[in-house]
């Protein structure tokens, strides 16, 4: 008898960051996250998935935010409907996009931002 498959699906993104409050307000003012509390940490709900939000202080043994690109989790991507009225959106809330829109093939096209403490997130519209 063959061994099953492992079932696996996703449960969530963790981000250590100084200040979670402002972290999962920004992921909700910009993204329109739910901002779940929990007792030792903040989560958000986006999309579907959860990201846990830490908090993390000088000292701690962290080491600083990466600049991107770089070797290892460079960042994590949102498909998007809709994707010029988000950047639109985003832009005139103050988001800073680290990548403009492209158009990477046809039928997908791209962009990235810069989120808190150095977060890059891809948003990425498929036709």
């Amino acid at each position: 008898m063959a061994d099953a498959k492992p079932q696996l699906k996703w449960d969530h993104a963790h981000i250590r960051t100084p200040d979670p409050e402002a972290t999962a307000r920004w992921f909700a003012e910009m993204l329109g996250a739910e901002i779940v509390p929990s007792p030792a940490r903040i989560d958000v709900r986006l999309g579907g998935n959860s990201i846990f939000l830490t908090p993390v202080s000088e000292g701690d043994g962290i080491n600083p935010a990466p600049v991107t690109p770089y070797q290892g989790l460079d960042h994590f991507g949102l498909a998007v409907q809709g994707l010029d009225a988000l950047v639109a959106d985003l832009k005139a809330k103050g988001v800073q996009f680290s990548e403009e829109v492209r158009q990477v093939r046809p039928g997908l096209r791209v962009c990235f931002i810069r989120g808190p403490h150095g977060i890059s997130i891809e948003l990425l519209e498929r036709s």
